[in-house]
């Protein structure tokens, strides 16, 4: 038995900021991110925070599964930006959806979240422990993004994606986790500083800082890397694989990947042009922006790859 994607659900906010948008308030243009990103576009949250977010996504993931919120087991929200330190953000989505009998949590892997979620479902249910579980990935970056700061303001997007899991006989074939804690520096958001009654400094929050060479070069390395790891230990050709999902943090780190792998872009779906960098929301919305136009058919294999903050990367190698 192994974890199968039964139901793929997505939410965004309704307000979009282009590039031109961006461009009144710092200086770039839409030339400059397109050519650089391949974004064009982003959603934008004004009003829902993460958790509501997750929580819609769940819910169509949850109608395209034909699962009842109270037949969850479990339920596992990756997420960079919840909107409180607790409860998490998981419980929020538990208690909005009415999934009472299910226990919750919240994972912070970065981008990769939604990749680790699901290998921590796959363990419990190779341990017997539960049988139907839904993984969301689900972000707010807008309210951790400096909006002088080009470098990053930029790149990312808000949004949520959402899987349910039931406990049969296909779906994962194999799937690898890794970290690297040296690099952490390169992708940080800081949620308070230290400040307390002792220093005489009032707490602040952090905005997100990165260094883009430093991300774009580990991501080009640890992708294909990881990859071809599944590839070979499951004996698998490049051939039988249908699609390779990957994180959607960069048009051009897509593309370097594709030409490591030796594969051709057809092979990489996109929807970075209109959503942005999304963190753990952009595999599953990806994957609902396939299934929606569909692309994926029974017994296709894919492969699944997230990188990000930590550093933090994952695979999954799996049968439609």
């Amino acid at each position: 038995m192994t974890a199968r994607i039964a139901g793929i659900g997505a939410y965004v906010p309704e307000t979009i900021v282009t590039n031109d948008d961006l461009a009144k308030i710092v200086e770039t243009s839409d030339e400059w991110i397109s050519s650089r990103t391949g974004i064009r576009e982003r959603r934008i949250s004004t009003k829902e925070g993460t958790s509501d977010l997750a929580a819609e996504a769940a819910r169509r993931a949850l109608e395209a599964a034909g699962v009842k919120p109270e037949e969850l087991d479990l339920i596992i929200l990756g997420t960079s930006s919840p909107d409180c330190n607790y409860p998490s953000g998981a419980c929020e989505v538990q208690a909005k959806i009415g999934a009472v009998n299910a226990a919750a949590f919240d994972i912070s892997a970065a981008c990769s979240g939604f990749i680790f979620a699901m290998n921590i479902v796959q363990g419990f249910f190779k341990s017997g422990i539960y049988q139907t579980a839904l993984i969301i990935g689900a972000e707010t970056l807008s309210k951790v993004v400096d909006w002088d700061d080009r470098s990053t303001c930029v790149l990312f997007g808000d949004g949520a994606g959402a899987a349910v899991l039931k406990n049969e006989e296909s779906g994962i074939i194999d799937m690898l986790m890794g970290s690297d804690g040296t690099k952490g520096e390169a992708l940080k958001c800081t949620s308070r500083s230290l400040g307390n009654f002792l220093t005489g400094e009032r707490p602040e929050l952090g905005f997100m800082t990165m260094d883009g060479q430093e991300v774009f070069r580990f991501a080009v390395k640890r992708v294909p890397e990881s990859i071809e790891s599944l590839i070979k230990r499951n004996q698998t050709a490049k051939e039988d694989i249908r699609y390779y999902i990957l994180h959607q943090a960069n048009e051009r780190i897509v593309e370097a990947v594709a030409r490591r792998l030796k594969e051709p872009m057809d092979k990489f779906p996109m929807i970075i042009e209109k959503y942005g960098n999304t963190s753990t929301a952009s595999i599953p919305l990806l994957l609902d922006d396939m299934v929606k136009k569909g692309m994926l058919k029974a017994g296709d294999k894919i492969i699944l790859s997230g990188f990000g903050a930590g550093m933090t990367w994952g695979a999954v190698l799996l049968e439609w």
